[in-house]
């Protein structure tokens, strides 16, 4: 990539994207002579800020955002109730997608006056990837009439809200379209320049690739509401692969890289724009996705965190010491700990033991914080002997160092990888579908995420491991694609709420007492375009968690979990 080239891009889109994205409010517009026209503008300016803007937002929301806290990755030792404590009874914007969405629509429409088919076909994979990602956390949405403000009409200034089930649909059938748009050789195309395309460099066949998976992603999705549906789309592309090419190998992932030149465009928390280290330390480990990779011997823990630098052990070693470091180990004697009424972790019994009074402590090398283990912001956890909020904790993992950088070979935004198309496909053979043979795509999608992070050394050892052994389980799928999902974390979110696995515990003081399955309706609709918004929450179907916020709620089930039985 020519970071320079891409940075005066992006900053010329600027320039152009940001009265485009205020269309629904300006009918005129002064026209700035040293700027660039919206209405001439090349749609290779336009193109790489609808893809940034898509795959930022979507890596910040799974690697250290609510999301990442829910499913395990991560806690938070500082400002943390949303990921520590499932804190979701506010309000959130889909104002962010919205906008990529206004953008994206500019780029396709400029791409039809110019007949740039590769621009054509990529604006449709992103405005997918975009409302399906408002479909898969809010629910149902305005889809049909979205983006048409400057049309005028009653329904485009108000858009109804459209299902779930037909938004799923229509980016399905957007998709089939990329996928024809994208069919031809690269020289059959006009003016593609690979510095505008921060994912494939300007690679129609690699596009119709990752318009193809993702097609796979909202087949599965559907499925089980929309079975045969979804056991036609899935058989189909997988047996055609002529017409509907799809990943074959970590090379098609599709994955946005940084420059990390400045905070905007760099991995998030990155040392280099703050200098404190605060954003970074207080990411840590979280227990339950330590608990799952050391039982494991899962060699990618290694990869993604670093040890506790103070480990505790509880030994007599020095004693009559109660509590004392030596070497660069605290050591804890065991009548110490019955008087204060501390005992070790243990993952089956932690709950009860919180419950209990009981405060525990973990002697593992790696070390993480449980969900809804703490009263506080989980600062203080393993006897942290320096309490602050956002601070580092001795006892505790980090994240390992290569998060601190601004840029590096695995630090990369994922939208859907290789790896998770194996575990799609391991599924659908798992229901019986004809795909392959489920132990064949169960092991790929291991492989292949064992590639990504560099341990394939220890490859096939991993796979003789318990638990890690093909069974046949969809237990065994979700558990091992949760794991590969790391840093994407919404998509483990989805699974989830769709099959109620991997199994969770959390502790007592989280917000209620079942992890969350979408997001709120913002405020700008509830007030703005509130008919509409009041007949869609009447589409949500309330739980035993939702009385203290009615329908629109974050423990409310919408249509894609509804007569499932899942996840409660």
């Amino acid at each position: 990539m020519k970071n320079m080239k891409v940075i005066y891009n992006l900053f010329l889109v600027l320039f152009a994207i940001m009265f485009v994205s205020c269309d629904k409010q300006l009918t005129q517009l002064n026209v700035n002579p040293n700027g660039v026209d919206p209405e001439t503008v090349n749609p290779n300016l336009i193109l790489a800020t609808v893809i940034s803007n898509t795959a930022k937002p979507y890596l910040e929301m799974g690697f250290d955002g609510d999301v990442a806290g829910v499913m395990q990755y991560v806690q938070k030792s500082g400002w943390s109730s949303g990921l520590n404590k499932f804190d979701w009874v506010g309000e959130r914007s889909w104002g962010g997608p919205y906008a990529n969405l206004r953008n994206a629509k500019h780029l396709y429409e400029r791409a039809l006056e110019e007949n740039m088919e590769f621009q054509q076909g990529v604006a449709i994979v992103l405005r997918a990837f975009n409302f399906g990602y408002i479909a898969d956390s809010w629910g149902d949405a305005p889809y049909t009439y979205a983006l048409n403000a400057p049309a005028g009409g009653q329904e485009d200034m108000f858009p109804e809200f459209d299902s779930q089930e037909d938004i799923y649909r229509g980016i399905i059938d957007e998709l089939k379209n990329a996928n024809t748009l994208l069919s031809k050789q690269i020289g059959d195309y006009k003016g593609i320049d690979p510095d505008a395309d921060l994912i494939y460099h300007g690679d129609p066949a690699k596009w119709r690739k990752f318009a193809n998976s993702l097609m796979l992603r909202y087949y599965l999705r559907v499925s089980s509401k929309l079975p045969d549906y979804a056991k036609q789309g899935i058989e189909q592309i997988v047996n055609d692969p002529g017409t509907y090419p799809f990943f074959e190998s970590n090379d098609d992932d599709a994955t946005m890289g940084f420059v990390g030149s400045y905070e905007g465009d760099a991995w998030p928390n990155a040392i280099a724009f703050d200098a404190s280290e605060s954003n970074f330390n207080r990411v840590q480990l979280c227990e339950g996705f330590r608990d799952e990779l050391v039982a494991l011997n899962d060699p990618r823990i290694g990869v993604w965190f670093n040890k506790v630098r103070v480990p505790i052990k509880v030994s007599t070693a020095h004693s009559p010491a109660a509590d004392i470091v030596v070497d660069g180990v605290r050591y804890i004697h065991p009548d110490s700990m019955a008087v204060r009424n501390w005992v070790v972790y243990n993952k089956d019994t932690w709950v009860d033991d919180i419950n209990a009074g009981k405060v525990l402590v973990d002697t593992m090398d790696y070390v993480g914080i449980p969900v809804g283990s703490s009263v506080g912001d989980g600062s203080s956890w393993n006897l942290n002997p320096n309490v602050i909020q956002g601070g580092f904790n001795v006892h505790c993992s980090a994240l390992a160092d290569m998060y601190k950088e601004a840029k590096g070979d695995l630090l990369k935004a994922r939208l859907v990888s290789y790896a998770e198309v194996c575990f799609i496909l391991a599924e659908a053979a798992q229901k019986g579908w004809n795909v392959g043979t489920q132990q064949d795509w169960y092991e790929k999608g291991v492989t292949a995420s064992f590639d990504t992070w560099g341990v394939s050394d220890d490859l096939s050892a991993y796979l003789s491991e318990e638990g890690v052994a093909y069974d046949g389980s969809l237990q065994q799928i979700m558990e091992q694609k949760w794991i590969a999902n790391w840093t994407v974390a919404h998509e483990a979110w989805c699974d989830w709420r769709r099959t109620g696995l991997p199994y969770f515990t959390f502790g007592p003081t989280v917000r209620r007492d079942a992890m969350p399955i979408r997001f709120r309706y913002g405020g700008d609709e509830k007030n703005r375009n509130n008919a509409n918004y009041l007949k869609t929450v009447n589409n949500l179907e309330e739980t035993s968690f939702t009385a203290q916020d009615g329908k629109d709620s974050s423990w409310s089930r919408f249509w894609l979990l509804q007569g499932t039985g899942k996840p409660y």
